[in-house]
């Protein structure tokens, strides 16, 4: 599933080719990309008719393009497969087209592609932010903590919820109320770079401690981001249709048995909550009161 680094690179290329076009018509091909939004897909796309896209903004894993006044806006999550792309509004409908969007200026149209259909579109009111004073966010997600690369991110009130979790820090990262847009990949990251193990307990987790995942977790994102995120088949892309490169520089996830960068040890894998974790066994020893 498309994480932080990957989402952010879809937003950039949203603002370049959507913010302050106006919307000509829109069409849903498939109900289930626009299930969540209550009054049905006839309405989605009677709603989008004539709106104007403003800058498109993101909080962890979900993005948002705010229309017209910016009190209401188009909600995204991409889900394991969504890809929101834009080009010539003549060149051939993908297979798994789910929603299309074409503009007055009669340039590039909008399109959101999804394979498995685990990614949805809605319309939704935009409220005030809980962790941004002045700042709006969509109703659905009000709920979401700020993400690590958000300047409203709190890390010493980050500090103190893990402290009253009980729980692993690898399940805490990926716990969106607490720390929004971590999921697996640069979870696994960001814990070799501390040096910590993922069923290390949150409530015995010192100060520095979390300011070092804290850091590593922004350092890996802001490196992926920098080369167009990871990709590891063809269902993650940009808007151009490209994929990201930063599956060549991962330092743990998906590296079973290779020697650790750092060490030489070879990296092991364990099973963990239906997925996988990837640590070092000597720089990320486990803990003796693991948490699972």
């Amino acid at each position: 599933m498309p994480e932080l680094p990957e989402v952010e690179v879809v937003r950039r290329g949203l603002d370049r080719w959507t913010t302050g076009r106006t919307i000509a018509s829109a069409e849903v091909l498939h109900t289930r990309a626009v299930r969540r939004h209550a009054a049905g897909p006839a309405d989605f796309a009677a709603r989008l008719a004539g709106r104007t896209m403003r800058a498109p903004r993101r909080r962890g894993k979900y993005l948002w393009i705010p229309l017209d006044d910016e009190s209401e806006a188009v909600l995204a999550h991409l889900g394991m497969s969504g890809q929101l792309l834009v080009g010539e509004p003549d060149r051939e409908r993908e297979k798994h087209l789910r929603v299309r969007a074409d503009f007055t200026d009669g340039g590039h149209d909008l399109r959101f592609v999804d394979q498995r259909t685990f990614g949805h579109l809605m319309l939704a009111d935009l409220v005030p932010d809980a962790f941004d004073a002045g700042a709006l966010v969509p109703e659905p997600i009000v709920h979401i903590a700020a993400d690590p690369l958000e300047d409203a991110f709190d890390a010493e009130a980050f500090f103190r919820a893990l402290r009253r979790r009980r729980t692993g820090i690898k399940r805490a990262l990926l716990d969106q109320s607490l720390i929004s847009g971590v999921g697996n990949i640069y979870a696994d990251e960001a814990l070799w770079r501390a040096g910590l193990h993922w069923a290390r307990p949150t409530e015995t987790m010192t100060r520095a401690e979390a300011a070092r995942v804290l850091a590593a977790a922004r350092e890996v994102m802001s490196a992926a981001l920098a080369v167009g995120g990871t990709s590891f088949d063809s269902l993650y892309v940009n808007v151009n249709g490209e994929s990201g490169y930063f599956e060549r520089s991962l330092d743990a996830y998906g590296r079973r048995d290779e020697p650790c960068r750092r060490c030489g040890t070879p990296i092991r894998r364990d099973e963990f909550m239906n997925r996988s974790s990837y640590t070092c066994p000597a720089c990320q020893p486990r803990p003796r009161r693991a948490r699972y």
